[in-house]
């Protein structure tokens, strides 16, 4: 009884990680601020249900793999995330108008207005 509330409440707690995750998509203004939401919280959210999923599995070998599945998603994630960002700035897509930092500008100047136009 104890374990199906555990999980339960992992799955409920990752839906609500991925749910922020999904709202960040739509309303954050920029490229990166999306990826930043996409990879953090879903990150958190997949995490949680993954771990849910080991918890409440009758058997070793489903907890390990949900385990694995996790811990390859934790490595792989910002990582992506990151790779992704990187390639929107060399592209030139623009950082929003209320940004109050370009860190990139130092190490790759860009020049900025070429790509899409943010919300």
């Amino acid at each position: 009884m104890i374990i199906e509330i555990v999980a339960g409440l992992l799955v409920i707690v990752g839906a609500f990680f991925a749910l922020v995750a999904a709202i960040g998509m739509v309303r954050l203004p920029d490229v990166y601020s999306r990826m930043h939401a996409a990879s953090k919280a879903g990150t958190v959210g997949s995490g949680l249900m993954m771990i849910a999923l080991a918890v409440i599995s009758a058997d070793g070998s489903t907890a390990i793999r949900a385990l694995a599945g996790l811990f390859f998603f934790i490595l792989t994630a910002p990582i992506a995330a990151h790779l992704l960002a990187r390639a929107a700035y060399k592209v030139g897509y623009p950082l929003w108008q209320g940004s109050v930092a370009d860190e990139m500008s130092v190490h790759q100047p860009v020049k900025r207005g070429k790509g899409r136009k943010s919300k």
